[in-house]
């Protein structure tokens, strides 16, 4: 009977960690939930393997449900300006999380603050890796490049993430600014 009951739960476990594998149309990759804890005599048969990319022993919940983990720090120190120390707070997100492409976009978003291109370009390859060319990291690589002044890579990127979603507002914005940027025939200036 003992037996029984923990061949169902070792099942349910194992559904439980499926089901976590569809994709919730986040920007995230899909993480595993928690599985329910099995009674000990199972738990000592039963092994469900971390999430791709998850070292053992790091937490499987979502990264940014927690208002103290590395991705909302790294939220909150954006927004007010703090880039060099949201820097830090994405670093270790991506560090911890790999398989996370919001924790890459917003590592290359700091980089783009902080003037480091090289590093911003790379932060973007790897969100790209892990969930694709979303519009979200096209339309962040398309604002680096207009920083840069290369205004041909920027429009063709921003127009890639404009032919994803024509009415995103963001792309929206970014192309009028690409559009003024060149018209002054300077790159944007960032407030220091």
């Amino acid at each position: 009977m003992r037996r029984e009951q923990a061949r169902v739960l070792v099942i349910a476990a194992a559904g439980l960690w499926l089901a976590g594998c569809a994709s919730s149309g986040k920007l995230t990759a899909a993480k595993t939930p928690e599985p329910a804890p099995l009674p000990e005599a199972a738990a000592a048969q039963a092994s469900v393997p971390p999430p791709l990319g998850v070292s053992p022993g790091v937490e499987n919940r979502l990264l940014g449900s927690d208002p103290n983990d590395d991705l909302s720090l790294g939220k909150k120190q954006y927004r007010a300006g703090n880039y060099g120390v949201a820097e830090g707070y994405y670093r270790h997100a991506a560090e911890l999380h790999p398989r996370d492409a919001e924790a890459w976009l917003g590592l290359g978003a700091c980089y783009d603050q902080l003037r480091r291109f090289d590093l911003a370009d790379r932060a973007y390859r790897e969100a790209i890796r892990v969930v694709g060319p979303t519009v979200a990291i096209l339309n962040n690589q398309g604002y680096s490049y207009m920083l840069r002044g290369d205004y041909k890579r920027a429009r063709a990127t921003l127009l890639a993430a404009h032919h994803k979603d024509p009415t995103n507002p963001y792309v929206e914005n970014n192309l009028q600014l690409l559009n003024a940027s060149i018209r002054q025939g300077k790159a944007l200036e960032q407030p220091q």
